[in-house]
């Protein structure tokens, strides 16, 4: 018979085992993460900090690379990086705070609460809408032009409002999702029109303040912000700084600062009523179109635990010069946060590989990226020495460089934009070899095949990648284009056209005539030939578009009217 003492030793015994058994694995994930992370910034895919959380507890914190390159100041956990649109969360959270109060209702109108925006729009949207992405109302950061030539501007909020968030309706409000950052900007005007604060103080007292996040706030250039990072764009063979950007642009959509640390505290509030009721978490978790919830995306990770799905709570941010991340995993209370300063494009692939190690699942640590290699074997050899050392290197360092469909993908689209077209579709008939079930493949050698005219190769590839992937609508829409009958125009009734319209704040597309051709060029941009649909309506065949020349009431051309991916922008005639 145990003796009491005995029980109690072998209860105690257990315990330890256990905790010792855990600590361990905490140890070996914290080791993978810290190679993972580590290889990423050699190959220059990463530089920022990160933390880890696994069941509430913090088992990775760390940091690479330079905050400022001019001074070789390294990034800390405690540096603070420019979340972009990882704000969006904490502005719905505050709606979300003013809806239990009574002062604000989720099918309440925007012209409810901001009784001067243009009433035909505001009576349609709802505060649902303007959360869900799903409102209708164009996109400011989407208008053509728009960082070129506004976003170093300082602006008023209503003044914003009023200039560049009050549109013309894409759609109608509800029926579909569209990235939206002029939604999230009237959140924050309505934010401050409900309470009568400045945005982010109400930020301040209800959130950072009572959750102790002492390292996060609004983003004000002028302000001298200990440990803040530079932005910085990478090029081929080094870093740039990134373009200056006016904070009052992002604003309610993208203005905050915050440190790993801090998103942790925020993380672990989110799991009590501190900040919100039960009731109102649940309504910020539910996915509306596109699982898109509010201030979230609600996925569930690629890979099952014990047959059941992991579900993920997760939100990514982009601003000049920085690339962030939050993932949350309620079930278990595991957390990734990844804040970069440089504009790296690999921050998913990064969170993807860090969840396969906390969920013990095969992983694979970063490779060399050959785009950059093999652009410069292009630009300085030509194609054909760029595909032989592609196949050269395929077959001799497969483990060592990454030569994934997006790699090729990338590479492609790089040379395209660069007017070398003819490489660019070598680049992508390679892709498709490489990958003969990328829908993707087909669908980027399809568009490349567009822009020199090769009708007939295009469509080929286009029905290539709708048979793939029959979900593939872009494809379906272009060939629609492509096998439409070749309308012939008179010369002389495009000539009534030729001239220039702008179409954003200092962006001007100019129509013009090449011998027979019909032309289009923006403002930085290359030059596209356009084809006729009708007398008035054309389309270029490098990307999906719709160009029609808008006459007033004596006949004259005054308006050029772009459709393209939902949105619609009109040109005024001026020249």
């Amino acid at each position: 018979m145990r003796t009491l003492s005995t029980t109690k030793y072998l209860l105690l015994t257990s315990i330890l085992a256990v905790f010792l058994q855990q600590t361990a694995l905490a140890q070996d994930h914290a080791a993978k993460i810290q190679e993972v992370l580590a290889l990423a910034h050699k190959y220059r895919q990463f530089n920022g900090a990160a933390l880890v959380a696994e069941n509430g507890k913090i088992v990775y914190k760390g940091a690479f690379g330079m905050a400022n390159m001019e001074w070789n100041i390294p990034n800390t956990p405690d540096t603070k990086f420019r979340l972009g649109s990882i704000t969006k969360q904490f502005t719905a959270t505050v709606i979300l705070q003013l809806v239990e109060q009574g002062k604000i209702k989720l099918d309440g109108k925007l012209s409810d609460y901001l009784p001067d925006y243009r009433k035909d729009v505001g009576e349609k949207v709802t505060i649902h809408h303007l959360l869900t992405h799903t409102s209708g109302i164009p996109s400011y950061t989407s208008q053509p032009g728009f960082f070129e030539n506004v976003s170093r501007n300082p602006y008023k909020v209503d003044e914003f409002v009023k200039k560049y968030a009050s549109g013309n309706l894409e759609f109608e409000p509800g029926s579909k999702f569209l990235y939206n950052n002029s939604g999230y900007f009237l959140l924050g005007a309505i934010i401050e029109h409900v309470t009568g604060k400045r945005y982010e103080q109400v930020l301040k007292e209800n959130i950072f303040d009572p959750v102790g996040m002492k390292n996060t706030g609004y983003d004000h250039y002028g302000t001298i912000l200990p440990k803040r990072a530079a932005g910085y764009v990478k090029t081929p063979d080094t870093y740039i700084n990134a373009p200056y950007l006016d904070m009052s642009i992002p604003y309610s959509a993208g203005s905050l600062y915050s440190t790993v640390e801090d998103l942790f505290l925020w993380d672990q509030a989110l799991y009590t009523d501190k900040l919100l009721t039960a009731q109102s978490k649940a309504l910020m978790y539910t996915p509306f179109l596109d699982n898109y919830a509010y201030g979230w995306n609600i996925t569930h990770a690629s890979f099952k635990v014990n047959n059941a799905d992991v579900p993920v709570i997760t939100h990514g941010g982009g601003i000049n010069g920085f690339t962030t991340t939050i993932v949350r995993f309620p079930k278990e209370k595991n957390l990734i946060v990844i804040l970069d300063n440089t504009n790296t494009e690999y921050l998913d692939r990064l969170s993807n590989s860090i969840t396969k190690i906390i969920y013990n699942q095969p992983y694979e640590p970063p490779k060399i990226s050959i785009v950059s290699i093999l652009e410069n074997t292009i630009n300085e050899k030509g194609i054909e020495a760029g595909i032989a050392q592609y196949r050269d290197l395929k077959a001799k360092q497969a483990a060592t460089y990454d030569f994934s469909e997006s790699e090729l993908n990338q590479l492609g689209y790089r040379l395209l934009r660069s007017g070398k077209s003819k490489e660019a579709i070598e680049i992508f008939k390679l892709n498709v070899e490489a990958y003969p079930q990328g829908f993707n493949s087909y669908d980027s050698l399809a568009e490349a095949y567009s822009t020199i005219n090769e009708r007939e190769l295009a469509i080929q590839n286009y029905k290539k990648s709708l048979e793939l992937n029959p979900n593939n609508t872009n494809a379906a829409e272009v060939i629609k284009r492509l096998e439409k009958p070749a309308v012939v125009l008179d010369a002389k009734v495009f000539d009534t056209y030729v001239g220039e319209y702008e179409v954003g704040p200092g962006f001007v597309l100019r129509v013009f005539r090449e011998g027979d051709k019909f032309m289009t060029q923006a403002t930085g941009q290359g030059v596209f030939e356009i084809f006729p649909e009708s007398e008035a309506v054309f389309h270029p065949r490098a990307f999906p578009a719709k160009l029609t020349f808008v006459k007033d009431a004596e006949g004259k051309v005054t308006q050029i009217r772009i459709d393209q991916n939902g949105r619609v922008t009109v040109g005024k005639r001026i020249k």
